[in-house]
């Protein structure tokens, strides 16, 4: 593979994940975020901008690395949930802090950590590394998951 056709699927990886980035933080916290009853475990806000940048670095470097491998050719079903994940991704923000639909939020959730879980197994076995790079991503939906559900719960 050429150094050119390598720097090309960095970018486009760079390109496709901190696009889904951009989107989700278009809904942003706001009044109805901080009046909301929260756990006494909730994160700061200000923890939420650096966790998420490292985590969509690490999905960009994983996504690459697993194309860099096998191609769009021979990753094609795991390179689609990928990028099916991103849409999910994206679209937990519209539905929480856009819609304030936490109930549904929490639903998408659970559906974006199952695709993420499924990304992580099928990049693992092409390339042990990538799915390693996801680990940390999927252990941060889950916690954001209970985190959605005690936020619907307290504030049903």
């Amino acid at each position: 593979m050429s150094i050119q056709r390598s720097l090309i699927g960095a970018l486009i990886a760079l390109v496709l994940t901190f696009s889904a980035a951009y989107i989700g933080s278009r809904f942003t916290v706001g009044e109805w975020y901080a009046d909301l009853s929260k756990p006494s475990w909730n994160p700061p806000n200000w923890l939420f901008g650096p966790v998420w940048t490292v985590l969509y670095l690490l999905m960009a470097i994983s996504a690459w690395l697993v194309w860099k491998k096998a191609g769009f050719q021979g990753a094609t079903v795991p390179l689609i949930i990928f990028l099916v994940q991103l849409v999910l991704n994206a679209a937990w923000s519209w539905l929480f802090f856009g819609l304030h639909e936490i109930g549904i939020a929490f639903i998408e959730i659970v559906v974006l950590w199952l695709a993420i879980l499924i990304c992580t197994i099928l990049f693992w076995r092409i390339i042990a590394i990538s799915g390693i790079l996801l680990v940390p991503y999927l252990m941060w939906v889950a916690f954001a998951a209970v985190l959605n559900y005690k936020l619907w719960h307290l504030n049903a």
